[in-house]
């Protein structure tokens, strides 16, 4: 039973479900088949927050839970205190072999477990903030000295914070003094725009740039170096890490043979960088499909990637070996879609003044019924069918029963499936099996 989660927090559960999308948080209400994981997931978090790296590579069939993998690890690193950065891999929106960009999409997605996106304003307050508190606690006289010493201290301790800053990215730690100095100040116009030269945004005013000795726009070599500089505000800011999830990285297989190719050597260089122990701190994990990981238009373009990512997958999933670079999701079966379906239901029903009529009607037996109709209209295919599943199971079925004391599913309800709820790999599915059934030759 999930009756002691809070009313809101199933709200926002039940209603991303309705909407067909992944929730943003409780994933753990829903977490079905991620148990082989947890022991090496943790160990890895662990590894991290004690100061190194680690980079993982996620491959999954659509439906098989690529998204819920992530967010469910995202969800126990802030748990810890990490900071939690999403970014969609897209051809002309987030291009990965512009890396900049993909900084960029990384501060403006920054959230903790207390702030949402973007965090990145915060936790640069926060790191300041954390160097006054670390002054005083050093020096306890200075809590009631005049101000004017404090600065003075406070300056130090910022230099001396700065130094492993100012080795990897001297402009970021020139950049930090600035945005200090005009904090302390008042001066909000010159902060704002440090603020967003930090985090990686373009267009900032030569003037303010000017104004602390820095010029010109981040670029690729320069985001590398500037995430190592964010690494290090986290960690004084009270973050033991930074966990970075890069999802869909197999849109890189639609993009022209150049940029693919430097997409594939921006990959190679993020993992030798994390492998060289030159992002501390971080915690990589990037997804993609089987046929991203193994042909021709993806990583087995580029030979020393497909070397670094390489994993044996030829034994039964059983014995997958979770602390491998490369993972694999089997993806959802029969048995695994009633189960998660039986989670939500449960959910719904901890939450509705209808709470007895939701389990009778809608109990396992229904569940199965709906799980087979669903992946049967999507050509059998189970592992596409969870977003689907769950989509009609709450918007269609559980919305119903609780609405309508005399509503009964196997009655008056028929799965029907329109184009215009369906992704593109669920159409095809759909389609494909409008197909074959149309190509049947019936004897009248």
């Amino acid at each position: 039973m999930t009756a002691d989660v809070s009313s809101r927090r199933r709200r926002e559960v039940i209603d991303a479900l309705r909407r067909g999308t992944v929730p943003a948080h409780g994933l753990d209400l829903l977490a079905v088949g991620l148990e082989p994981f947890a022991e090496a997931l943790n160990d890895e978090l662990d590894v991290v927050r004690g100061g190194g790296a680690v980079f993982k590579a996620v491959r999954g069939e659509y439906g098989s839970g690529k998204t819920f993998f992530t967010r469910h690890l995202a969800e126990d690193a802030l748990r810890r205190g990490f900071a939690v950065a999403e970014v969609q891999i897209s051809e002309t929106q987030t291009p990965l072999h512009r890396l900049e960009t993909v900084y960029r999409r990384v501060t403006e997605s920054l959230r903790t477990a207390t702030v949402p996106p973007s965090a990145f304003r915060s936790i640069l307050d926060g790191w300041l903030f954390t160097l006054e508190d670390d002054a005083v606690a050093h020096d306890p006289a200075l809590g009631s000295a005049p101000e004017d010493q404090l600065v003075e201290a406070v300056s130090r301790l910022l230099e001396q914070r700065l130094g492993a800053v100012n080795s990897k990215a001297p402009a970021f730690a020139q950049a930090l003094r600035g945005y200090r100095a005009a904090a302390h100040a008042g001066d909000g116009p010159a902060a704002d725009a440090l603020a967003a030269w930090l985090g990686g945004q373009p267009h900032v005013s030569a003037a303010a740039k000017r104004s602390v000795g820095i010029r010109g726009d981040l670029d690729h070599f320069g985001a590398m170096a500037f995430l190592q500089g964010l690494l290090i505000v986290l960690r004084d800011a009270g973050h033991p890490g930074l966990l970075l999830v890069l999802d869909e990285v197999e849109t890189l297989q639609r993009v022209r043979g150049d940029v693919r190719d430097k997409a594939l050597n921006a990959i190679r260089q993020l993992v030798d960088e994390v492998d060289a122990g030159r992002f501390p701190g971080l915690y990589l994990i990037m997804t993609g499909t089987p046929a991203f990981f193994e042909g021709p238009s993806g990583v087995a373009r580029l030979p020393p990637l497909a070397q670094r990512l390489y994993a044996d997958f030829s034994t039964d999933v059983r014995f997958d070996n979770p602390r491998a670079v490369q993972v694999r999701l089997p993806g959802f079966n029969h048995e695994s879609l009633i189960s998660v379906g039986a989670k939500v239901r449960d959910l719904y029903a901890d939450g509705s003044q209808h709470s007895e009529r939701v389990h009778r009607v809608v109990n396992d037996s229904y569940l199965s019924s709906l799980a087979d109709a669903v992946a049967g209209s999507l050509g059998g295919k189970v592992g596409i069918a969870p977003r689907i599943y769950l989509k009609k199971l709450v918007g269609d079925v559980l919305d119903r029963v609780d609405q309508f004391e005399d509503f009964n599913p196997r009655q008056h309800y028929a799965l029907t499936l329109a184009d215009g709820e369906l992704n593109e790999v669920e159409r095809n599915s759909a389609q494909t099996l409008a197909r074959h059934a149309d190509d049947i030759d019936l004897e009248v």
